[in-house]
């Protein structure tokens, strides 16, 4: 059970981090916010790359355990990039930083997570083979941080919701094609 203390390191960080570039947050900068000494953080945090890393993995922990499925491509979408939408600046701050692998891991880690969730549900009506199923998977997790990346790499400047929500809407149907030709349902040319 996280602490009082710990949670306010976290929110202090979380508060600097959308005021400010990640390179300019030290130490005593959290401290001093939330009103503990060094030694506070410093049991709880090894460093400040520490701190990143347990807010990017408890995030997308807690991404994954509420929402156990993704009932389309659209709410795949909306589930990996919640939290970004909810602390534009901070993650763009970490996306601009060196701490930047340890984003790439989190957006890998949920993509990966709710497609695969998605991908089970829709794969359940069709009799397809492992290695398909995987390919699929693969595929719909590239688009998905390759959007999302594409969409940082703009500054967040576009509506990422509507513009994936359309995509999804031009390529509606394809999923289940993919899936019935992997269980021979369907012809590889129409």
């Amino acid at each position: 059970m996280p602490s009082f203390t710990r949670n306010a390191i976290i929110a202090s960080f979380l508060k600097l981090l959308n005021e400010r570039p990640l390179h300019k947050i030290t130490v005593k900068d959290i401290v001093e916010d939330c009103g503990i000494n060094r030694n506070s953080f410093y049991y709880h945090f090894e460093d400040l790359p520490a701190l990143v890393e347990t807010i990017v993995k408890e995030d997308a922990d807690k991404i994954m355990e509420e929402h156990a499925s993704a009932a389309s491509l659209e709410e795949c979408l909306d589930i990996a990039i919640d939290f970004a939408l909810k602390n534009k600046k901070a993650i763009l701050n970490i996306y601009h930083s060196v701490n930047r692998e340890t984003y790439d891991r989190y957006l890998n880690r949920v993509c990966e997570y709710v497609v695969t969730e998605y991908v089970d549900l829709v794969a359940r009506e069709y009799g397809i083979q492992e290695e398909d199923k995987a390919i699929i998977i693969k595929y719909y997790k590239c688009e998905l941080i390759g959007q999302i990346l594409d969409w940082m790499k703009d500054g967040m400047r576009y509506d990422i919701v509507k513009q994936f929500h359309r995509i999804c809407s031009l390529f509606e149907g394809s999923t289940q094609i993919a899936f019935q030709r992997s269980a021979g349902q369907a012809d590889f040319f129409p």
